[in-house]
């Protein structure tokens, strides 16, 4: 600087020189010096700047600038000019020496120099360094010609960089020296470090001394090791140079050389070749790019995976430009089985004579298929299943998936794990089996129990057995016709007509047909014993009228009291019987000596009161020692399908043997899933052991019956009561509602309360006995003119205390009536009083009354109060709309609006819609009674 001044003066805004000394040009060139100097964050000294940390490439320009405004550039302490370059290139200078290499910093300008030479060394200058950081110019002494100069000069010279000074070059450069590599260390050198150096710097032999290694790319090789159904799998990268071979894996570990540009466009075009795979290599390189290797571990394929990938995968691998495949042992034959499969099934006998082993055999393009491996493919839901000799195939065919169902459904229902087996009552299943397979080898035993059953509706007709006194309709002969068949080949099963079809002398030809001995010589000896029939207590009477009637010749035995009462001997009872009929309650108070006697069958009617597995009445009949089970109701299921299951588990135990499995395979997904084909499929399953016909389809004689539901609003001061009551019940509800089972008693209690509450206000209360009753006003508004007119009307109620009131209205109007509950003794004269006329009016509890019963005298049914079994509601009513009615029969339904009643009405709609659903019909339902359910009814 000139005189006294110091660079910090021109960071003041008061410079302390004669203004007419600088021009303004050149006063901000030094400021905008110094600026530049400190932007990097370097304090400014006060009166040097060192110039190898000026960092900012802006320099250039600033000293580029300094002759055109007068700012001559000198030496600090020789004053000697200073000379500024075109932009210079630094390399590496590879040179031999000594049987070793020497290694020195290189400068050239550009392209060449302006008189054609391509650079210099450094040892041609006596003193060299890099200016700023990471170093974007250099600075020299020498008494030479300096690179990009064209005369001689001693002294200072700066020049700009092409590039950023290699990290590489930068130490020789910082201490003025060359890197010698000794004789022995030459050749690792080149093979080894070269390679590095040449990717950090431009490296080259201005001698021509050195012939420099050619870095040629690196390959990809893909080492498979092959076995029957397994394929070995490792990638690795290797470079080449001078000779040395360089393995590498992949990723980049961070050793050695690697041209990571190279390998990433590489990685792309195999991802590209392995796009069709990429699935498989997902599974085996999870943390990997999707569709290439991006793993040092080795990958396994097996099986499928691995026949693929050799047959698919490696080919189009091989095809690609720097990627090689080492293969090491054999190559499996690996071909896929593309052929229809064809399926064989057979049945064996056992000891247990129900149950029959159950083989199946597939075959595929001539070979045989393992089919435990095959099953447990199927399974495990796996695409392709590979043999042992390498071949393989798809498991998406139509036949294997309909395969996988049949027999997981036969393997779901077998109560014991063990080999497959089938029972005989599963003859529905058996019949799918046979559609899919090719072949079909049965047992003899299996052959004629299954045969008739997969056919029933083409039973030839058996003739009506001598002794029976009945002429049945076509519908009732088809009926004995299934009946007699079931008989013959020791099979049980439901009668589930609709009530008042005539199931009873159905059953009663049945008896008759295994008395005389028709059409089975292998069953004479079975039907010597007599048949069991147990019935509710009120049906007892009505069996022994049914027999003296129709099969008056048969000896029959009516008990009506406990055989240690009545001082009956069972061994007697059973040698001097062809059928002897007992009540549910007798048959459980006396069990054990009924189950030690000898019996041709067990006949329960009105079946549905073995609904419930868990209870006493069901568990003995299903243990109970016969060698044929018939089960008669018109109903047999009325909430759930297990009801169902508890009916067959009596008179078909082998259908479906596991209740637990039955609710996990059947329950749950037809009635909480609403699944159509599990339901379906069910259908299909009982049907060969159920016969159920509707009035409507075989009984078109029958007159029509016309159905009505009466709304009746609740007198104001009943409506009153009524909400009151309503809102402490519903808090009380709905908060026991999230343990259903456990407060199923407390929350019955309460609707229960609130029905009532909906009949009359004194059924709660004896207080409210002055509020009217919509109901009985409405019920003897109705009953006035009917009984006037000469009709006859049945009335149902589940509350006998409601019932007692509609007999004191009846007795204040005047009206005859006949009344029957439980507590009834005379039942038989009390029906009697009615079906001869002296009582027009017959009011009747639900649950005494709701089977039976005929009463086709009756032409008009009420129901008082509705409940959400409609199957009940359904028996009341067909205790007249049955055969032998002649005349039309009204229903009509009294429902008190706004109250829980319109909510159970529509919660019996969705129950009924179950019991249509598995028995009549394909349609959907919801599921059975629920704490949703029970919300429901408080809604609103």
């Amino acid at each position: 600087m000139v005189g006294q001044l110091r660079w910090d003066s021109f960071g003041q805004s008061y410079y302390g020189y004669q203004t007419d000394e600088f021009s303004t040009e050149q006063v901000r060139w030094m400021r905008t010096f110094r600026s530049l100097y400190a932007i990097a964050g370097t304090q400014a000294p006060a009166a040097h700047l060192p110039l190898e940390l000026f960092h900012s490439p802006l320099l250039w320009q600033l000293l580029g600038q300094a002759s055109a405004i007068g700012v001559a550039l000198v030496a600090a302490k020789s004053g000697d000019a200073v000379a500024v370059h075109d932009p210079v290139s630094v390399a590496l200078d590879v040179r031999a020496h000594d049987g070793g290499l020497m290694l020195v910093p290189h400068l050239g300008v550009g392209r060449g120099d302006a008189d054609g030479e391509s650079g210099d060394t450094a040892a041609n200058h006596t003193a060299m360094g890099v200016i700023g950081q990471p170093g974007h110019g250099l600075f020299w002494w020498d008494s030479a010609t300096g690179p990009g100069t064209s005369t001689a000069t001693s002294g200072l010279h700066l020049a700009p960089t092409t590039a950023p000074v290699p990290d590489a070059v930068r130490p020789l450069i910082h201490h003025r020296t060359e890197l010698l590599i000794p004789a022995a260390a030459r050749e690792s050198f080149l093979g080894a470090t070269f390679p590095q150096l040449a990717q950090a710097a431009d490296v080259i032999c201005s001698d021509e001394s050195v012939e420099l290694p050619q870095i040629l790319p690196p390959e990809l090789v893909l080492t498979a090791a092959h076995s029957i159904g397994k394929l070995d799998l490792q990638w690795h990268w290797e470079y080449v140079s001078a000779g040395t071979v360089t393995r590498q894996p992949l990723p980049d570990a961070g050793t050695g050389f690697r041209d990571h540009t190279f390998e990433s466009e590489l990685l792309a075009k195999v991802a590209v070749a392995l796009s069709p795979f990429s699935a498989a290599w997902r599974e085996q390189f999870p943390d990997a790019p999707s569709g290439h290797p991006g793993s040092t571990r080795p990958a396994e394929l097996r099986n499928v995976a691995a026949a693929r990938f050799t047959t698919d995968a490696l080919p189009a691998v091989e095809l690609l430009e720097h990627v090689r495949v080492v293969t090491t042992g054999t190559v499996p034959d690996y071909s896929e089985l593309t052929e229809t499969p064809l399926i064989g099934i057979s049945t064996t006998g056992t000891a247990d004579g129900d149950w029959f082993d159950l083989g199946v055999t597939v075959t595929l393009g001539g070979e045989d298929i393992p089919f435990q491996q095959l099953f447990r493919a199927l399974a495990a839901g796996e695409e392709h299943l590979m043999l042992a000799n390498g071949n393989y195939f798809r498991l998406d065919q139509p036949e294997f998936q309909q395969l996988r169902r049949l027999i997981e459904e036969a393997r779901s229902l077998q109560e014991h794990d063990g080999p497959l087996r089938i029972s005989r009552y599963q003859a529905g299943l058996w019949d799918e089996l046979e559609e899919l397979s090719a072949t079909a080898e049965q047992a003899e035993s299996w052959r004629r129990s299954v045969g008739g059953l997969l056919r029933f509706s083409e039973l030839r007709d058996s003739p009506l057995p001598a002794g029976l006194n009945a002429s049945l309709r076509p519908y009732q002969q088809d009926g004995f016709n299934w009946l007699a068949f079931l008989w013959e080949q020791g099979l049980g099963g439901v009668l589930a007509d609709d009530m008042g079809l005539g199931k009873t002398v159905q059953a009663i030809a049945l008896i008759c047909h295994a008395k005389n001995g028709i059409g089975a010589p292998e069953r004479d000896e079975t039907a010597r014993h007599p048949f069991l029939v147990v019935a509710p207590t009120s049906v007892v009477p009505n069996w022994a009228a049914e027999i003296a009637r129709f099969a008056p010749a048969l000896r029959l035995t009516a008990i009506s009291d406990t055989l240690q009462r009545s001082g009956t001997d069972p061994a007697a009872l059973t040698a001097g019987s062809d059928v002897v009929v007992v009540s549910y309650t007798l048959f459980r108070l006396d069990y054990e000596a009924y189950a030690a006697q000898r019996w041709a069958g067990l006949v329960l009617d009105e079946a549905q009161f073995v609904k419930n597995p868990a209870t006493k009445a069901s568990q003995n009949a299903r243990r109970f020692p016969a060698p044929f089970k018939l089960a008669i109701t018109g109903t047999p299921m009325e909430n759930n399908l297990m009801e169902l299951w508890s009916m067959f588990s009596i008179t078909a135990p082998g259908l479906f043997p596991s209740s637990n499995h039955f609710t996990d395979y059947y329950r749950k997904p037809v009635e909480k899933e609403g699944d159509a084909d599990k339901l379906a499929q069910l259908r299909r399953r009982i049907r060969p052991l159920m016969m159920r016909r509707t009035k409507e389809l075989v009984a078109k004689d029958l007159p029509a019956k016309q159905e009505q539901v009466l709304e009746l609003e609740l007198a104001p001061r009943h409506r009153t009561i009524y909400q009151r009551h309503l809102q402490r019940e519903r808090q009380k509800v709905l908060g026991l509602l999230d343990d259903m089972d456990k407060n199923r008693f407390a929350i019955f209690k309460s609707l229960t309360m609130l029905r009532r509450l909906s009949l009359d206000a004194s059924l709660v209360d004896e207080k409210y006995a002055s509020v009217p009753s919509s109901k009985l006003d409405a019920l003897m508004e109705q009953l006035g003119d009917i009984v006037a007119e000469g009709h006859r009307a049945l009335i149902f109620s589940q509350f006998t205390g409601f019932l007692g009131k509609a007999a004191a209205r009846l007795d204040a109007e005047g009206i005859p009536y006949a009344y029957l509950d439980g507590k009834t003794r005379r039942r038989a004269e009390v029906i009697e009083r009615f079906k001869s006329g002296s009582a027009p009016v017959f009011l009747i509890s639900l649950k005494a009354g709701g089977f039976g019963l005929n009463l086709t005298e009756a032409d008009y049914v009420f129901l008082l109060d509705p409940w959400w079994n409609p199957a009940s509601e359904a028996q009341a009513v067909d205790r007249t709309h049955r055969i032998g009615q002649t005349r039309n029969v009204m229903v009509y339904r009294l429902v008190a609006k706004d109250t829980i009643e319109e909510k159970v009405m529509a919660l019996k709609e969705k129950k009924a819609k179950l019991f249509t659903a598995v028995l009549d019909d394909d349609a959907m339902f919801s599921s059975a009674l629920s704490a949703e359910d029970v919300r429901g009814l408080f809604d609103g």
